[in-house]
């Protein structure tokens, strides 16, 4: 025994891990998404559980295979499709599913309208799906207890089938509201003792907004002026107190409309030259012409009424 041990292999970690080639992924986590601090520990805790798992089985150390679909839970444009695709591409390279492709769907792709559409539309998506991640965005809506003559169950029932027959091919990643979704494990207990991994997205505050407003305008090669920077930062601020609001996609729309009137702007100054900057720059009334401010001022006037 003592033999045995003298003479076992080394294993480099760090050789390993840098072999594996999922660091440049977590560092592209750590570039694309501002905050999350708590999800991209979690995600880095997973890589590490799988990297373990494979050198483990790389030395003839058998075990059973950790279980892999997951719940994110969170409010609407808090990163939960990004992180599926990194995760997807993580368990690819880590060799726990055959391709990194990601199918994401949500219940119109899964639930038929008629006795005999539902069977075939589920193992239809899931075939599609198979080697790689599933992800299933607002998945609660599968279930509708309320209408005897809903079709979900069906689907529910196949898809947990599969994610236990089929779980060394198939990963599935259920995303959607934290209340709906508890409610929703809690009616099909099916789905939850097949999800090991349950990951929480916070909302992101106003800085963090802001930075990601940032770096949508860099990727799109704009900027904002000194002006439209606190102007926007006052956008944020004002947008966060009313309802629908969605995170990083309200922002993407702010943007949109702030480049919309940035446009109409420079044409109606046409017979004028204009610069390169001239073209990359928001000015603070860009933002500043949103209702969102008078809105949130109705509202924080109605609060105090």
């Amino acid at each position: 025994m003592a033999d045995d041990i003298a003479t076992a292999p080394v294993i480099d970690l760090d050789s390993a891990f840098q072999e594996s080639g999922v660091g440049p992924i977590l560092e592209q986590l750590e570039t694309e998404l501002v905050g999350l601090r708590p999800v991209k520990r979690r995600i880095r805790e997973i890589a590490a559980l799988l990297l373990i798992d494979k050198l483990r089985k790389d030395v003839g150390l058998t075990s059973q295979p950790p279980t892999l679909h997951m719940s994110f839970t969170g409010n609407p444009g808090t990163g939960k499709t990004t992180v599926a695709a990194r995760m997807a591409d993580i368990l690819h390279r880590l060799g726990y599913i055959r391709s990194n492709h990601l199918v994401s769907v949500t219940r119109d792709d899964l639930v038929g309208q008629y006795i005999g559409h539902t069977a075939p539309k589920t193992k239809e998506i899931l075939k599609k799906a198979m080697g790689g991640v599933l992800f299933i965005d607002e998945a609660y809506y599968l279930y509708r207890a309320e209408n005897e003559r809903d079709y979900g169950q069906e689907a529910i029932e196949i898809m947990l089938q599969v994610m236990e027959s089929r779980r060394n091919d198939l990963v599935v990643i259920m995303a959607g509201y934290a209340d709906r979704m508890n409610q929703f494990f809690t009616s099909n207990p099916g789905f939850r003792s097949r999800i090991a991994h349950h990951i929480d997205f916070p909302d992101y505050s106003a800085d963090e907004l802001l930075q990601i407003a940032e770096l949508m305008l860099k990727e799109q090669n704009y900027r904002f002026s000194p002006a439209a920077r606190d102007a926007f930062s006052k956008y944020m601020t004002a947008r966060m107190s009313l309802p629908h609001f969605s995170n990083a996609r309200s922002v993407r729309n702010a943007l949109d409309r702030a480049r919309l009137r940035q446009a109409v702007r420079l044409f109606e100054t046409r017979g004028h030259a204009i610069t390169k900057d001239d073209l990359m720059t928001l000015e603070a009334d860009e933002v500043l012409a949103s209702r969102v401010f008078a809105a949130a001022e109705e509202a924080a006037q109605g609060a105090d009424s």
